[in-house]
């Protein structure tokens, strides 16, 4: 199985499933045990206290049914010291079990809760240590399942696992006893085990394809909300509510009907397993009141037995318990282990940067590909060659779909080429550090993120060494600093969820904010201020560019005043490198660029011509926010 493949393998495969899921679910239990052993140790000894404790509590009663209470019958008196006695070993007994219980549980309980934090962080730190490529591969909702669902299941077993435990203390200790008052009916009792062994084996055969079919659907349930509340804007100004709420009921009834699956079996396992132990009781009580009529047994020999008989009805179903929880340790241990176990494609070295100063750009005959459906390779770059000397702003300029994006993020590494080099001071960025991009590079997508935290934790992402003063430096440079002021309780004010409570250009602003705080040595901004009005658009612009030459700047952009700030322009078209250099020569020279730089304004001029004659566009006429040929489909911009 790949390393970074989510699938469950052999998991899918029912035969192959059955003929292993008790040796993969041991695995798992041993590193659950090897991960938390004092903890894990301190609950088996509570669960072999109260077994211990409970057989001694069977073979005491027998002996109390022989020595206090069969002569107090006869004699139809019994003494206040033996009363006293009787009561106060009792007592003890249930004293002694009571902490293993107490112990067991308590400790248990710990160990589960902890394992689960743990593999959570260790799958959330897999996470982000993973490329992008790799993220694209994997939708999020199987991601969010894998980390809460998937690790949930994998630990549940240790919660139960130390009673098991105990109980087999139990039944080795009980045997014993029994076999000491009367092996004739100990066999009969211990007839329950094989049956008990037999019903478990049974059960695990039809339960672990049911289980491991229901946490594969609880992942695709994940991804289904997930989508439909990120695009909660799209579905509700679109009017696909109806629509949203039917494909999420049609997952949401899959995973019910899996659940009830899985319910069913258990309903029927659970009485069964219990009836097992009471039916020996019976059959115990039965021969043995014959026995004690032909004096072959004592009745405290027959207490006993039924009594520890009785004890085991409820202990056994904890190896139930056990054994139900194994396949679904087991399904979540693949799931969670192919996560933990994938590379992605990053590979680090050692070279380091200068600490200092713009940062020079240069692309070696880049080439990028995404893997398509059928794991095709989708051509995207083709051998794009071009440096941006230190301290210059060029922009990337081109129609949809050329590669812009892709571009932007190859830059600061987010993936790798498929061939060539992009080399940062002369150095390919594969042979930095990890962590050695983001420290002289920062990226500010088209597409931003706001955190549910202040506007101080936005900007400073808990950085300690970014203070508040540095904050506020960076929101001037970009324009925020007057709307920041404004809020409520300024940089403390707390925005909402992906930065609900702010506009469109806020957010972008708030995004600029985050990445010149860090003075990166090369900032890119792909379309990252199409949300900001022109005019504040260039103020920040013109901003990053006077604020002195410690940053190489590359602006992915398409609006001829953004690009007119550049001292170099690259136009790709189809993923090639069209044509370089200043604005003026690429009009004159280049047709394609000339008709989509001119095309917002040439949009924008026939919208305020439509109004000041009073007329409607006619049909098939282009609006204002409508894309014409050659132009980009991000319409208008909001005012920021």
């Amino acid at each position: 199985m790949p390393a970074d493949d989510l699938s469950t393998g052999d998991l899918d495969d029912p035969a192959a499933e059955r003929s292993d899921t008790l040796v993969r679910g041991a695995r798992v239990v041993w590193m659950g045990v090897r991960r938390e052993p004092a903890i894990f140790g301190l609950a088996v000894v509570g669960a072999v206290v109260y077994g211990v404790a409970t057989a001694g509590g069977g073979f005491l009663l027998g002996r109390i049914t022989d020595q206090v209470l069969t002569p107090a019958f006869r004699t139809r008196s019994i003494s206040t010291s033996q009363l006293l006695e009787t009561f106060g070993l009792l007592a003890l007994v249930a004293v002694i079990t009571a902490v293993g219980v107490v112990l067991r549980r308590a400790a248990a309980g710990m160990a589960m809760y902890r394992l689960q934090a743990s593999y959570r962080r260790d799958v959330t730190r897999a996470y982000l240590r993973l490329p992008l490529a790799w993220h694209h591969r994997h939708p999020t909702g199987q991601l969010l399942s894998n980390a809460n669902a998937d690790v949930e299941a994998m630990w549940q077993v240790m919660a139960p696992l130390p009673m098991g435990l105990g109980v087999i203390v139990l039944v080795l200790v009980s045997l014993a006893a029994m076999l000491l008052a009367d092996p004739v009916l100990a066999l009969v009792g211990l007839l329950v085990i094989p049956a008990v062994v037999w019903l478990n084996a049974a059960y695990q055969r039809r339960m672990s394809p049911l289980v491991t079919r229901a946490q594969r659907l609880r992942g695709e349930v994940s991804a289904v909300a997930r989508a439909s509340f990120d695009a909660a804007v799209v579905v509700k100004s679109m009017g696909r509510e109806e629509a949203e709420t039917v494909r999420f009921a049609v997952a949401a009834d899959r995973l019910r009907d899996a659940n009830v699956a899985v319910g069913k079996l258990r309903g029927l396992f659970d009485p069964a397993i219990e009836a097992l132990p009471t039916l020996g009781t019976l059959a115990v009580l039965a021969i043995g009141t014959v026995r004690v009529k032909q004096g072959l047994a004592a009745t405290g020999d027959v207490v006993q037995v039924a009594y520890l008989l009785s004890l085991l009805a409820f202990p056994i179903r904890a190896i139930g318990w056990v054994l139900g929880e194994l396949p679904r340790s087991v399904v979540g241990w693949e799931r969670v282990s192919a996560v933990l176990r994938a590379t992605g494609e990053l590979t680090f070295g050692e070279r380091e940067l200068a600490a200092a100063g713009p940062a020079r750009l240069e692309l070696d005959r880049v080439g990028y590909a995404y893997a398509g459906a059928d794991h095709e390779q989708v051509p995207v770059l083709h051998d794009i060659t071009f440096d941006v000397p230190p301290g210059r702003t060029v922009a990337v300029v081109g129609p949809t779909g050329s590669g812009k994006s892709t571009l932007a993020a190859l830059m600061v590494r987010l993936v790798d080429p498929a061939h060539g080099q992009v080399l940062l001071d002369g150095v390919d960025l594969r042979e930095l550090p990890r962590g050695g991009v983001a420290a002289a590079a920062a990226l500010v997508p088209q597409s931003t993120f706001i955190f549910r935290d202040t506007v101080l934790g936005n900007v400073a992402l808990g950085d300690p060494r970014i203070d508040e003063q540095q904050v506020w430096r960076a929101l001037r440079l970009v324009r925020a600093d007057r709307f920041v002021a404004a809020l409520p309780h300024g940089l403390r004010t707390t925005v909402g969820e992906r930065g609900a409570t702010l506009s469109g250009g806020q957010r972008q602003r708030i995004a600029l904010a985050r990445a010149v705080v860090r003075r990166p040595r090369l900032l890119v901004l792909d379309d990252a201020t199409s949300a900001v009005d022109p005019r504040v658009e260039s103020e920040i612009l013109a901003g990053l560019r006077q604020s002195g030459p410690e940053t190489t700047v590359v602006v992915v952009a398409y609006r001829k005043a953004t690009i007119a700030l550049a001292d170099e322009i690259f136009y790709l078209e189809r993923g090639r490198l069209v044509a370089r250099g200043r604005h003026d020569q690429l009009m004159a020279s280049v047709d394609g660029y000339r008709r989509l730089v001119t095309a917002y304004e040439q949009d924008a001029e026939q919208r305020r011509s439509l109004r000041a004659a009073g007329s409607k566009p006619t049909a098939g006429q282009p609006t204002a926010g409508q894309p014409t040929a050659g132009q980009p489909t991000a319409g208008q911009p909001a005012a920021g």
